[in-house]
């Protein structure tokens, strides 16, 4: 009689147990929460065609990053913020008209998260990059070749080829000759001298490119002579820029009235450069205290650009025409490719230089903010008077209300000669008379998922150089940025051989009235490389490695993240001496 009843009181027992368990909230969310700071200031009403089709990740956390205030800081981003998996907010402390054209240039193309926390640090980045692009990188053969295979999964329309192969040649002459004797597809920048070679070949095809390009003398400003403004305008005045167009440009090619070609919108409002004026030069020269003229170097960096297509002459002309023009001596200094790439932008050259800049997007900022920002050490000390107005002409989104600014800031530019303009600088591509689809961009950016040569099943191009390295958050050379661009894709893009801004990763990115926010879509059931699905914490992840300076990941290349940090400003950079 006791056994039956210790077992029905131990029955009940149970059964209360198991209701009150059932009684018991979960003790994992479905759903992380999240703080108020991670919520849009007014909630998306989306109606269910716009609803994403990828399913929920599990434990997905939105990432935000940001400054707490724009007081005190120079950049123009406030907040990048993932609102959910397919949504990305960037909170801007300025208006920024030209978000857009930014937003899709290669510089700020996107890679998986768990990527990037686990190869920046130990470099793998820089030689394995992870995108969505039609191409998967295969292999890298330093100083051979770069192997790339069509990406099957592609969220777009397949490459019309199983295989692109990237092979350099310094010399324009060698990649004529490869590409008559049909080893390569394409060719970058043949020399001028061929262009005519190739148009009377009927096995061959040449594309002209649009000269959205400068090529210039640069100088640093920290260094003597350079920091007196008559010997930096005396030279604006001493070289006989014609002459070097004349003698070494091909056709399409003139004379640089400002720094920013004239077809990009206020690139050319303002004063015209000086006039060769050796005599003038002369006693400018003698004012500033170097009537016998000085001694200096000529540094360059041995790789034909579309902006410079004959380099070693165009070096030599120019120490001709300081000796006769001005007396100067100027010794010829010859570096490689990344060592003078990474001398000259960081400002440590003390003497000239030859360098220049083809468009990445079509708007003046790409020019101007670039190369004259209140960040950029590259001319030496940058110069308040110019800075200023930029950052104002930032700001407005109709070019004609701009056009005043920039009038003063080209004024100034002139006045002050950081550089002197000399050519916008014709150049062109070349291919095999059976490559369908070929093209020339006006911005260097070859797509070659839409080439077809004659059927093949491999495309083999070949460019002026090798890669500086394949993480282009942090490299400003053609050569790294065009096969960047075959692997990795951005929130947005160019057309095809064209200039204006498509949606990529994102099917749009919209902005509020007074361009301060503009939040992207982005686009559902895309795969990198490594079969991740993308998401909006990919997004956040790739620019705020670039964006943020005390960020353990910020490392890259050189750790410069020149665009970035141009373009958009560093988050806790260190204050300004």
């Amino acid at each position: 009689m006791k056994a039956n009843k210790f077992f029905w009181v131990l029955a009940v027992l149970m059964i209360a147990s198991l209701v009150l368990a059932a009684c018991q909230p979960a003790t994992t969310p479905t759903t992380p929460p999240q703080p108020p700071a991670q919520q849009p200031t007014t909630p998306p009403e989306q109606p269910p065609a716009e609803q994403p089709t990828t399913p929920p990740q599990a434990g997905f956390e939105p990432m935000v990053y940001g400054v707490e205030s724009c007081e005190n800081y120079n950049g123009i981003i406030k907040e990048i913020a993932a609102l959910d998996e397919l949504t990305v907010r960037f909170t801007l402390c300025v208006p920024d008209p030209a978000f857009e054209s930014k937003a899709a240039f290669t510089a700020f193309a996107i890679q998986p998260k768990e990527w990037i926390e686990a190869a920046m640090e130990n470099r793998q980045i820089l030689e394995k990059p992870i995108g969505t692009g039609p191409y998967v990188l295969d292999s890298w053969k330093r100083g051979d070749s770069i192997i790339f295979k069509r990406f099957n999964d592609y969220w777009g329309e397949k490459a019309k080829t199983e295989t692109l192969v990237f092979r350099w040649a310094s010399e324009p002459a060698a990649r004529l000759l490869e590409l008559q004797s049909g080893t390569v597809d394409g060719i970058d920048n043949p020399s001028p001298d061929d262009f005519d070679v190739i148009r009377s070949d009927p096995n061959l095809q040449l594309m002209e490119r649009e000269a959205l390009n400068i090529f210039y003398l640069g100088m640093t400003n920290t260094f003597e002579p350079f920091d007196k403004l008559e010997v930096r305008q005396a030279i604006a005045m001493g070289i006989d820029r014609q002459r070097i167009v004349d003698n070494f440009y091909p056709a399409g090619s003139m004379v640089a009235s400002h720094f920013t070609p004239c077809s990009i919108p206020n690139g050319c409002v303002g004063e015209d450069w000086y006039e060769f004026n050796p005599e003038k030069a002369r006693e400018l020269l003698a004012k500033a205290g170097f009537p016998n003229g000085f001694k200096t170097k000529i540094y360059y960096r041995d790789v034909v650009r579309g902006y410079l297509p004959e380099p070693g002459l165009v070096a030599t002309d120019i120490q001709a025409q300081l000796k006769q023009n001005l007396n100067i001596d100027a010794e010829i200094v010859v570096m490689e490719s990344g060592a003078f790439i990474d001398e000259s932008t960081s400002g440590r050259l003390n003497g000239f230089y030859l360098l220049g800049w083809g468009a990445d997007y079509p708007h003046i900022t790409n020019f101007l903010d670039f190369h004259f920002g209140r960040a950029n050490p590259q001319f030496g000390k940058p110069f308040p008077e110019i800075y200023e107005l930029l950052e104002q002409g930032a700001r407005i989104a109709d070019p004609d209300e701009a056009t005043p600014i920039y009038e003063q800031a080209n004024n100034k530019i002139k006045e002050l000669v950081p550089m002197v303009p000399i050519a916008h600088g014709g150049s062109g591509v070349a291919y095999r008379a059976d490559v369908v689809g070929g093209h020339a961009s006006p911005l260097g950016n070859e797509y070659f998922a839409v080439m077809d040569p004659g059927g093949r099943s491999t495309f083999v191009w070949m460019q002026n150089a090798e890669p500086i390295s394949l993480y282009c958050g942090d490299e400003t050379d053609g050569e790294s940025l065009r096969a960047c661009e075959q692997v990795l894709e951005s929130l947005l893009g160019y057309e095809i051989g064209g200039t204006e801004v498509k949606p990529a990763l994102a099917t749009e990115c919209s902005a509020n009235e007074d361009l301060t926010v503009w939040t992207c879509k982005l686009r559902p059931n895309v795969k990198f490389h490594d079969g991740s699905a993308f998401d909006a914490n990919d997004v956040v992840m790739s620019w705020v490695v670039a964006w943020d300076y005390k960020h353990p990941l910020h490392i890259g290349n050189t750790g410069s993240f020149e665009y970035f940090s141009y373009l958009w400003g560093l988050m806790n950079a260190p204050a300004e001496e």
